[in-house]
């Protein structure tokens, strides 16, 4: 790995950042790996449901597959609860941040607000409001978000389905992870 040799970004120059912009485009490039790995960090990782969060992740990005979505869409259900490990409470911001340079604004605004539509599920149970997901009813990603829940999230966690693997997400996630759409960096990637 080449590097710089600069104390303070307002001291750098040009040949600087041809370096630094080389050595980002082969780290970039690398994102579905450590994303994958991440990924694996779930499995085991039972937080008392009847699956692990990995095979929870895998099973609604099989049903998301099997029910017709493009590419984007099953690697946003994949992912939905990466954030789980490191935000712990707000683990559907963590997906969305990590989708958001490569997933349209539809699926980014799904993924961001999907546990507070799951919440429709189970809030109740906790003495939390099931309806909370109505102070979105107008907003436009409202119906893909409750279709997304209903659909793919609230059923996978089949705990008699054989165990699933990654390998077969990991072309998609190559696919979806090469081509940034919203990134003040995306100049870089070309």
């Amino acid at each position: 790995m080449a590097q710089t040799r600069f104390k303070s970004l307002s001291k750098s120059t040009a040949d600087d950042w041809q370096t630094i912009v080389a050595e980002q485009r082969t780290f970039i490039a690398a994102l579905p790996d450590r994303i994958i790995a991440h990924l694996k960090l779930l499995a085991g990782d039972y937080g008392g449901f009847p699956i692990d969060r990995l095979q929870h992740c895998l099973q609604s990005a099989e049903l998301a597959a099997e029910g017709g979505e493009d590419d984007e869409y099953v690697v946003c259900a994949l992912l939905h609860d990466v954030g789980d490990t490191l935000g712990s409470t707000n683990h559907p911001d963590v997906a969305a941040a990590i989708l958001y340079p490569f997933v349209s604004e539809a699926n980014h605004w799904m993924i961001k607000h999907h546990a507070i539509f799951q919440g429709y599920n189970f809030f109740h149970h906790l003495g939390m409001d099931r309806d909370m997901r109505e102070r979105f009813r107008n907003e436009p990603h409202y119906d893909r978000t409750e279709r997304f829940v209903r659909l793919y999230d609230d059923p996978a966690f089949d705990y008699d389905k054989p165990a699933l693997s990654i390998a077969p997400f990991e072309p998609l996630m190559r696919k979806v992870f090469s081509d940034p759409k919203n990134s003040i960096y995306r100049s870089l990637m070309e």
